[in-house]
């Protein structure tokens, strides 16, 4: 269960990330919006790690959360934000979810 809220944990992180750009791009009201997504999704991502590290090692967890979220953020941002794309960038993107792979392999 705790491996399953890690994941849930990261993918907040990528969607604070996401809520921090949109707010950014937009004024208003609109921004507003977008910024109460942030602390809501930020408070959410935060809480669960603080509950997995009670049974996932902090270095694996903060390590596995973080890989999560730069590696889903970047994804965002080219899909949604048209980042630019190249091989070197795809290369350690996966080289990144590889270790975030290997990290849940290699724990207990």
């Amino acid at each position: 269960m705790s491996w399953f809220l890690l994941i849930i944990a990261g993918l907040f992180e990528v969607v604070f990330a996401t809520c921090l750009g949109k707010a950014q791009a937009t004024t208003g009201n609109t921004s507003m919006l977008w910024y109460a997504g942030f602390f809501v999704s930020l408070f959410i991502s935060m809480f669960l790690l603080m509950k997995v590290t009670q049974t996932i090692p902090i270095g694996t967890s903060y390590a596995v959360w973080t890989g999560i979220g730069a590696a889903g953020t970047a994804l965002i941002g080219i899909f949604l934000f048209k980042d630019p794309v190249s091989f070197w960038r795809l290369f350690f993107l996966i080289t990144l979810i590889g270790s975030v792979v290997g990290l849940k392999a290699v724990s207990h």
